[in-house]
């Protein structure tokens, strides 16, 4: 492990992970501030380029930096890190510009099968959690599993959601779910353990593009409701940057 402190950065720890990768850790007390560095490190990495890296996954506050053992060694991989945390020692994690996309959900019923669940458990009428669900824009955090979700602090809840007991084998293109603090919504069919609230008809993964999806970390998702009779005006179309 080395740590590394930068005075524009919060704390840095990196560990190897495996004979493959390295494991950088923001490791701050303000969850903002580790987003950033983690992302910023990310896009560095990314636009430097160095022989034998093979990219750099950033999360909420890790970046996990893969490479070929054949061509380089966990040590020069290091020095790339510690090199890119120097640069931007001097011109801090600043972030783009995001974009801002809106995405029409159906709430409820078939669409959203869990809706009234996580309604109970939070003590709050269903009306209470769309409007909840829908009152502000959320930060994309990262991208997961399956193909690049949309990973997003959740809406303020209550209480943290519980996953469901029985994950579902299959949960639809589309579904829009939440777990514990966060949100996400699902590209493509998979299966899945958080509750799906809704649904929306807009078509989020396009396999014939790349990227596959149209956002990034730190891009802006906002829900808007629409009703079942609205769902088929969407369906079909891609979902786009409002600005």
């Amino acid at each position: 492990m080395t740590a590394i402190n930068t005075p524009a950065l919060p704390p840095v720890e990196v560990f190897e992970s495996g004979d493959a990768a390295l494991r950088v850790v923001a490791s701050s007390t303000d969850r903002e501030a580790n987003w950033a560095a983690v992302h910023a490190l990310a896009e560095w990495l990314d636009a430097a380029g160095a022989d034998g890296v093979h990219g750099a996954v950033p999360t909420y506050d890790s970046l996990l930096v893969e490479f070929d053992p054949g061509a380089t060694s966990a040590r020069q991989v290091r020095a790339f890190v510690q090199l890119g945390l120097r640069q931007l020692e001097f011109t801090g994690a600043r972030a783009r510009a995001p974009r801002e996309f809106s995405v029409p959900v159906v709430y409820g019923g078939e669409y959203g099968p869990d809706l009234e669940r996580v309604a109970e458990q939070q003590q709050l009428p269903v009306e209470e959690i769309i409007r909840l669900h829908t009152a502000r824009a959320y930060v994309i955090r990262c991208l997961g599993a399956p193909a690049g979700s949309p990973m997003m602090d959740g809406p303020d809840f209550p209480f943290p959601v519980p996953r469901l007991k029985d994950p579902r084998l299959s949960v639809p293109a589309g579904a829009v779910s939440v777990a514990g603090r966060q949100a996400v919504i699902a590209p493509a069919a998979a299966p899945g353990g958080w509750c799906v609230i809704g649904q929306t008809p807009l078509s989020i993964l396009d396999a014939t593009a790349e990227p596959l999806v149209p956002y990034v970390p730190g891009d802006l998702l906002r829900f808007h409701r629409i009703q079942p009779q609205d769902f088929a005006t969407y369906a079909g179309r891609k979902l786009e940057a409002a600005r």
